[in-house]
C-alpha cells in the first residue's frame, strides 16, 4: 500500500521533471534564436558591398590632422592622399564617398562598430591590430624614421652626422637605434612642440621623427628652410582595413591595392601632394607592374 508521503514524493518528482523539460525547451528556443541572429548578422556582413551600393555611399575613416595624408583644407573639406584613395574606391563601386575623421585611438573601434565601412588612416600593420581588423593586402604605403635638417647643412647619409645632436621625442624606439648605429646624440623631449622649439633655438641641428609627420611639417612656411635629405629607415607598412567576415568587399579592396601599386597611383599621389618619393612605393610599383 502506498502511503501519503510516497504519493507526495512522486508528485514532487513529476513536478520537478516537468519544470526541467520546460526549462530545457526554453533554452533550446533561445539557442535557436541566437543561431538565427548570428546567421543573419553573418549574412549582412557577407553582403557589405551590396549594402554599400544600395546605400549609395561608401563611408571611409580617414585622418583630418595628418597632412599631407589626410587634413582639412582652408574651406573645411578633408583632402589628402588617403581621401583621394577613398574617392577612387567609391568611384570603382559607383557610389559617393563620405569621409569620417578618425584618430589613432578610435579608428578601429569605428570600423568594428559599423560607423565606417573602410579605414584608410595611416595605420601600421601589427600582430595586435591584425586580431581586431582585417588588413588589406598588399600594404599601400609605409613609414619609418628620418631627420628634418636645415637645407644649409650638407648631409646626404646618416653617418655624416656622427657626433652631432638632434632633438627627438621621449619613448621613440628609434632614439636608441640612431645613437648606437650612427653615433648621433639624441636629446629627447616630452612632446613635438618642445622638440621643435629647441630646434628653433639652435639646441640641436635636426628633428628626429616619423618621416610622414616630417612631410607635413615641411609643407608649412615655418619650416621652409628645412628638408629631409636622408634615406628613411626602418619603414613599416600601412594597411587599409575592413571588418572580419566581409570577404567580398575585402577581396575587392585587395585588388584595388594591387592595382594602385601596378599603375603607379601611389607614386602619382606623392607627386601631387609634394611628398618625397618613397622607396616602399617605388618597390611596390616595380613588383606589381611586371605582373
Amino acid at each position: 500500500m502506498i502511503g501519503p508521503r510516497m504519493t507526495h514524493a512522486r508528485a514532487m518528482r513529476a513536478t520537478t521533471q516537468a519544470a526541467r523539460r520546460r526549462l530545457s525547451a526554453a533554452f533550446g528556443l533561445a539557442a535557436v534564436g541566437l543561431l538565427v541572429w548570428a546567421g543573419l548578422a553573418q549574412s549582412a556582413r557577407a553582403d557589405e558591398m551590396g549594402a554599400i551600393k544600395q546605400r549609395g555611399t561608401l563611408v571611409v575613416g580617414v585622418k583630418a590632422d595628418y597632412p599631407p595624408f589626410g587634413y582639412r583644407a582652408p574651406n573645411g573639406k578633408i583632402v589628402g592622399m588617403e581621401p583621394d584613395l577613398a574617392a577612387d574606391v567609391a568611384q570603382k563601386l559607383g557610389v559617393k564617398v563620405q569621409y569620417v575623421p578618425v584618430t589613432a585611438s578610435n579608428r578601429m573601434q569605428f570600423l568594428k562598430q559599423g560607423k565606417v565601412d573602410l579605414l584608410i588612416a595611416t595605420m601600421n600593420i601589427t600582430p595586435e591590430r591584425e586580431k581586431i581588423v582585417w588588413f588589406v593586402k598588399p600594404p599601400y604605403y609605409a613609414s619609418g624614421y628620418n631627420l628634418m635638417l636645415p637645407k644649409a647643412l650638407k648631409a646626404s647619409d646618416w653617418p655624416d652626422l656622427k657626433g652631432q645632436t638632434v632633438c627627438g621625442i621621449q619613448g621613440s624606439y628609434y632614439n636608441k637605434d640612431v645613437q648606437e648605429k650612427f653615433g648621433i646624440h639624441v636629446v629627447a623631449f616630452t612632446g613635438t612642440a618642445e622638440a621643435l622649439t629647441a630646434l628653433k633655438q639652435g639646441r640641436c641641428i635636426g628633428f628626429l621623427y616619423d618621416n610622414t609627420e616630417i612631410e607635413g611639417l615641411l609643407l608649412t612656411s615655418n619650416w621652409s628652410k628645412f628638408a629631409m635629405p636622408l634615406k628613411t629607415r626602418d619603414a613599416k607598412p600601412w594597411g587599409m582595413a575592413t571588418r572580419f567576415g566581409d570577404k567580398k568587399f575585402h577581396d575587392f579592396m585587395d585588388d584595388m591595392s594591387k592595382q594602385w601599386a601596378k599603375n603607379g597611383t601611389i607614386l602619382k599621389l606623392e607627386a601631387k601632394y609634394h611628398i618625397q618619393p618613397s622607396e616602399f612605393a617605388q618597390k611596390m610599383h616595380e613588383k606589381y607592374s611586371g605582373q
